[in-house]
């Protein structure tokens, strides 16, 4: 009976346990890990006798990740970015070791390049740029005031930063390992049966335009997300790295998919808002056939063998499409009708053949080996080259105006302070909020500061052997480790962890020097202050002038799909749009206005772009000749790099000019079928164009409000 009942007491506790491992628990298990890491290489770099263990421990707390395949990544960009600066900081070095002027201004340069670098790249390659910057600062200013000792300098810096980069890897692959690739895994599976609901919801017309916002906001997320783990787990084991180029293509064709979808769903709300009940009855049935094509038997797909059947259903489906399509077709008898049903009709085969593949490569990953691995067309990050230079602007001013002070002050902390502010100039340029992740990053480095003061002249001296020592370090070492793992308080965390290790780190002979240790506390505070409010008043990314770059950068890219080499455009194209958007999401966050301005021109500019490319594509094949086709696609492409109600009205009538033209084109007795269809599609392209610009809902509609004869017609 008591045993009964003591089951029954605790058997409510285990879907909390559960709930605690997946959240709480993953975060301090990341903490003990961190902790433990950092002790190891402490351990072993004072028994190889290193001259600066603190810098192994430091390097720890700067590649420890939650998941092993981000650590193995990092460290990857790490050392490549170490052994970079350290070969740029040679030469330095032997160029201007008895110059300081020229010293720091051309280190100044250096850390300047590697931050545009940083803000021009993604991921962990923006991480390598960093360290090339911040490693040749690291090691060059101590060095260049020991000219003759900076060979050696320079390796043992090396070596302890490479003992860090094995330790956390080792510890992070061998206790309790996390895999970057499972979470790969799961957001496939997650959003493949997220767009199935969503084809479902938006073809049954039974969505309204604030969820399409919500839904692709969060596609957009999970494409740049999918990328970003994509590129660590492949550090992780080969099986992952064999699937890698699949995954990279699932990625694309699901950009291209879901613009599609929504391309498709705008045209037919318009057509409904238009009265083209014809069209919109006849292309109904086709709608409600495709959800139920992506299941395995009737039952939701799990996995990519479930995908296997869908792929099957889809290819039949897509197969008898045409000819279904020509039979509805001569249903109709008015050529406005036939011209509003071609588009759409147009719009759906493509949707589906984009579906098709998208559901043949999601199979494709049940295997490990498969064709699709070999034609992988990947992301491509799109970043405005003028906010990287901007970057790096900004970061060769804050190094000059403390190089300056060093030198005008003859400050014992000067360089401390140099150095400092080129690690925290750069990391602190890929935030999407730079002058809050300084200041975060000095209130941590301030605690970090107490709390160093603590263990130095506190309890250090009443320390004998690794074991006290070690134990002293581990409640200081755990709170800055916890406090990574909050949300919004990374900056702190961060702060906290790499510089309490840089003042209280110990190293094999303690130096007990309190004005020392208080200079340089002090010294690294400033800096952090200094970069703060150069990221506040040099060109603030929270001002409106970043904003207006990406989205004009955002717009350029249907000037892009008109101009570009057409090998391999449609995925520079998608992936440079989506990029652009998640950097403009980040910059807007908690300002719901301005992400949906961006998204409704997001929306825009996939539309009008991919029309375009598809309309490059059909002329191509053609050869020579549709040259008001050309036209019209040099006039849209003026209107999105510069929009104003003149360049629309051009836009507008090139276009309707070019389908009157393929119009004419089709009357006449076209003998080739192959052509006629090839002009059926651009005229459909080109109408589709015509009508993504008269959108009442599109960012352009302020441009032609005024234009109401030509919206008549």
């Amino acid at each position: 009976m008591n045993m009964s009942t003591t089951a029954s007491t605790f058997k409510p506790l285990h879907p909390l346990l559960a709930d605690w491992a997946r959240t709480e628990g993953v975060a301090w298990l990341f903490v003990f890990k961190a902790v433990f890491a950092a002790l190891l290489t402490l351990w072993i770099a004072m028994r190889l006798d290193l001259p600066q263990p603190r810098t192994a421990m430091t390097t720890v707390f700067v590649v420890m990740q939650p998941q092993s395949g981000m650590v193995l990544a990092k460290s990857f960009y790490r050392f490549c970015g170490t052994l970079v600066g350290l070969i740029v900081m040679l030469i330095l070095i032997s160029l201007f070791s008895q110059q300081p002027v020229m010293f720091l201004s051309a280190t100044a340069l250096w850390v300047g390049i590697c931050t545009a670098g940083a803000a021009r790249n993604r991921n962990f390659r923006s991480y390598g740029f960093v360290l090339s910057g911040y490693t040749a600062a690291l090691i060059g200013v101590p060095a260049a005031q020991h000219a003759d000792a900076a060979f050696l300098t320079a390796m043992t810096r090396v070596a302890e930063v490479s003992l860090g980069i094995v330790c956390a890897g080792a510890v992070s692959a061998l206790v309790f390992p996390r895999h970057a690739g499972e979470q790969v895994r799961a957001t496939v599976r997650r959003r493949f049966s997220g767009f199935v609901d969503y084809i479902s919801k938006a073809l049954g017309g039974d969505i309204d335009r604030a969820q399409i916002e919500r839904i692709n906001a969060a596609f957009v997320a999970d494409i740049v997300g999918l990328e970003a783990q994509r590129s660590v787990a492949v550090f992780e084991d080969p099986d992952t790295r064999m699937r890698s180029g699949r995954v990279a293509r699932l990625n694309a064709e699901f950009m291209s998919v879901s613009t599609r979808l929504h391309a498709l769903h705008q045209l037919m709300n318009r057509l409904r808002m238009e009265g083209a009940t014809p069209t919109v009855e006849a292309l109904g049935p086709y709608f409600r056939e495709v959800s139920p094509l992506l299941t395995a038997k009737g039952a939701p797909v799990n996995n990519a063998a479930d995908a296997v059947h869908a792929a099957a259903q889809l290819d039949a489906f897509k197969a008898a499409l045409p000819r279904r399509i020509r039979a509805e077709r001569l249903k109709l008898d008015q050529a406005a009708n036939r011209l509003e049903f071609d588009t759409a009709a147009e719009l759906l085969y493509r949707f589906v053949d984009d579906l098709h593949a998208y559901a043949q490569t999601y199979a494709s990953l049940a295997v490990p080996s498969h064709e699709r691995e070999q034609r992988v067309t990947r992301y491509v990050p799109k970043t405005s080259m003028l906010a990287a230079s901007v970057s790096g602007v900004r970061a060769f001013i804050v190094i000059m105006i403390l190089s300056g002070f060093w030198i005008l002050s003859a400050w014992p902390s000067g360089g401390t302070a140099v150095l400092d502010a080129a690690a925290v100039v750069a990391l602190a340029s890929a935030s999407p909020r730079p002058t809050q992740m300084a200041f975060q990053m000095a209130g941590g480095t301030t605690l970090a500061a107490i709390a160093g003061m603590i263990v130095v002249f506190a309890l250090y001296p009443l320390m004998d052997g690794f074991m006290l020592m070690s134990a002293a370090l581990v409640p200081f070492l755990m709170l800055g480790a916890f406090l990574t793992t909050r949300r919004g308080m990374m900056g702190y965390g961060l702060g906290y962890c790499i510089f309490f290790c840089f003042l209280a780190g110990p190293d094999n002979v303690i130096q007990y020097d309190p004005s020392g240790f208080i200079n340089d506390a002090i010294a690294l505070v400033i800096s952090m202050l200094v970069c703060a409010v150069a990221f506040a008043v040099l060109l603030p990314t929270n001002a409106p002038w970043l904003r207006r770059l990406l989205l004009r950068e955002l717009r350029l890219q249907v000037v892009t799909a008109s101009k570009a080499r057409l090998t391999g455009l449609a995925m520079r194209f998608e992936s440079g749009a989506r990029d652009l958007l998640s950097q403009l999401d980040a910059l807007a966050a908690g300002n719901e206005a301005s992400q949906r301005e961006a998204l409704r021109w997001l929306f825009v500019v996939l539309e009008v772009g991919h029309a375009v490319i598809d309309l490059r594509t059909e002329i191509r094949h053609a050869g020579n000749g549709y040259m008001k086709i050309k036209e019209a696609i040099h006039h849209v492409a003026r209107l999105f790099d510069h929009p104003t109600s003149s360049r629309f009205e051009k836009a507008l009538s090139a276009t309707s000019i070019a389908i009157d033209d393929l119009r004419a084109l089709l009357d006449t007795e076209i003998e080739s079928r192959d052509e006629r269809h090839r002009l059926q599609r651009m005229l459909s392209q080109l109408h589709f164009v015509r009508t993504a610009l008269l959108d009442p809902q599109s960012p352009m509609a302020s441009l032609h409000d005024t234009q109401g004869a030509l919206h008549a017609a």
